[in-house]
């Protein structure tokens, strides 16, 4: 019933209700017993749709089924005739497959009937093609029972403009079981759909089988408590890039009837489903929820103010950007760390997106809306190191995560014969000889391995690539060893411990000459600290 006067004094009066509560329940014609706790907690859930009713849509029931050779192939219960056999479970004729062009400005054509060997006089309902349309999966009701259907496979005639051939009932189908809403992953390498199959959790549940290289279907696996429940899931479909799932449910936090929904799909199992939020979904039933393009997609739903039953809508979603941003620094000095590989993995560990951070150790990666990463780094005398994110607002925003980060141990080890501390390369300023801050993190290994060896001596020796005048690189070279040298003693190292010599160009670590790669100078730029006798 519609909120009166009566209603909105006990909204008025009970605290567990908000204002804005009351404006979402009157404007959506929810019944006062509907709970107050989903309407708000809900909220858009990360996503942003704008719901935009089609042409087509009559006084009878339309469901979209995906799309053959670029038109729109729907489910409607349209009467064709002045003969049209009505079902006497649902009242409207039994339901026919139409296909509809989608114009150049996104409208729909005026339906037609799809196929007169998949159309029957029976009802037929969602059908899936495999990525390369020539194998399709459909739905007929039983003669028995309009309500119960079952499923078959048909193959594309080749040099044809639709006509489909080998039309085979599949041997998926139970006796008093009914199979709905199949859906082939982008790869064509599962089918997914619904069914009250016997070891279901009650009503419909979600289904996967395996396709065969022959086009027949392995043993369905349920899709586990995660994802089903007691009451009704239905109408499964996948992201472009087969990662995401959605369906409908009466049975999840929803906010009245059927809700759509989405998991992501992990290696593991599928995760436990997010209501896709208060700009897709109302207070009726929203199904049949399937993508055209990446934020693009058709769903059905039987809110008020449509033509009919179920009605066909178009749903545009304006992504929510939400920013991960930080910095990463040295967990004791706190000095930034430019130059740190940041890796952002998503919850199957693959790569989202990888970067360098800025000479102010800042990294800023794109996240999605409660989605859950990883993050790693990798830094020459640094530990590698793994971080935890979930991006758990679902409006625009900016996280902010900060990542620490432990020097590993210098290595006293040989190195052109020679005993040597050996530690991660020391850098200067460009055409400078005074240290970077980030480098007098790594010149403190070398005062703790001093200190803690109170005889040990060591020549500092300092190198440059061949880019510009020898003489230049000769003089930068000492000035760069001196600079280290200075460092040591400021920092409590007897100078008389201390030698230093530059050697400019004249002894690179990898002799390329004029031909050299950018990491062969960055190899040749370096500062040894080599053990005396």
């Amino acid at each position: 019933m519609r909120i009166n006067l009566l209603t909105l004094l006990f909204l008025a009066i009970n605290l567990t209700y908000s204002q804005s509560d009351a404006n979402f329940i009157a404007e959506n014609d929810l019944d006062i017993n509907t709970p107050p706790t989903s309407v708000s907690k809900i909220g858009n859930n990360g996503f942003m749709f704008d719901i935009i009713p089609t042409s087509i849509n009559s006084k009878y029931s339309e469901f979209g089924s995906g799309f053959f050779k670029d038109k729109l192939i729907m489910v409607s219960s349209k009467k064709i005739g002045g003969l049209a056999k009505l079902d006497p479970n649902t009242n409207e004729a039994y339901k026919d497959l139409f296909c509809l062009d989608i114009e150049e400005d996104g409208s729909l054509s005026t339906p037609l009937l799809f196929s007169r060997i998949l159309n029957t006089n029976n009802s037929e309902d969602q059908l899936a093609f495999t990525p390369d349309q020539q194998t399709v999966y459909f739905t007929r009701s039983s003669k028995e029972n309009s309500l119960e259907y079952k499923i078959y496979k048909a193959d594309l005639e080749q040099d044809s403009h639709g006509n489909f051939i080998n039309q085979e009932l599949l041997s998926l189908n139970k006796e008093n079981t009914s199979i709905e809403n199949p859906f082939v992953s982008p790869n064509g390498d599962k089918l997914y759909f619904s069914s009250n199959m016997k070891d279901s959790f009650g009503g419909y549940d979600l289904y996967v089988s395996d396709i065969k290289d022959d086009g027949s279907l392995g043993s369905p696996k349920n899709l586990g408590p995660n994802v089903n429940t007691p009451a009704d899931e239905k109408y499964p479909s996948l992201s472009l890039d087969g990662v995401y799932l959605y369906f409908s449910s009466n049975g999840h936090e929803n906010m009245g009837g059927h809700d759509i929904f989405v998991s992501r799909i992990l290696e593991k199992g599928v995760k436990a489903p997010r209501n896709m939020g208060n700009t897709i979904n109302t207070a009726h039933d929203e199904v049949a929820f399937f993508l055209a393009s990446r934020n693009k997609g058709y769903l059905s739903s039987n809110r008020p103010n449509g033509q009919g039953s179920f009605d066909l809508y178009v749903a545009k979603n304006k992504e929510v950007k939400q920013e991960l941003e930080g910095f990463v620094f040295h967990n004791e000095s706190k000095i930034h760390l430019p130059n740190t590989v940041v890796v952002l993995k998503d919850e199957d560990g693959n790569e989202v997106a990888k970067q360098l951070t800025d000479n102010n150790g800042n990294f800023s990666f794109g996240v999605m809306p409660f989605e859950e990463y990883t993050i790693s780094t990798e830094k020459d005398g640094y530990i590698n190191k793994t971080f935890d994110f979930t991006a758990n607002e679902g409006i625009e925003t900016t996280y902010s995560k900060n990542l620490e980060l432990a020097t590993t141990e210098p290595v006293i080890e040989k190195v052109d014969d020679n005993l040597a501390i050996v530690i991660e390369n020391i850098y200067f300023d460009s055409a400078k000889w005074s240290l970077k801050e980030e480098s007098t993190i790594s010149m403190g290994k070398i005062v703790k391995v001093l200190s803690k060896n109170p005889d040990m001596k060591l020549s500092i020796n300092a190198h440059t690539d061949n880019v510009g005048r020898d003489a230049y690189n000769m003089g930068l070279s000492n000035k760069r060893a001196a600079s280290a040298v200075n460092f040591l003693v400021k920092n409590g190292i007897d100078r008389s411990r201390l030698k230093f010599k530059g050697f400019g160009e004249r002894q690179p670590k990898i002799d390329c000459k004029s031909k050299c790669t950018v990491e062969e100078l960055q190899a040749n730029r370096r500062v040894e600290f080599i053990i005396l006798d």
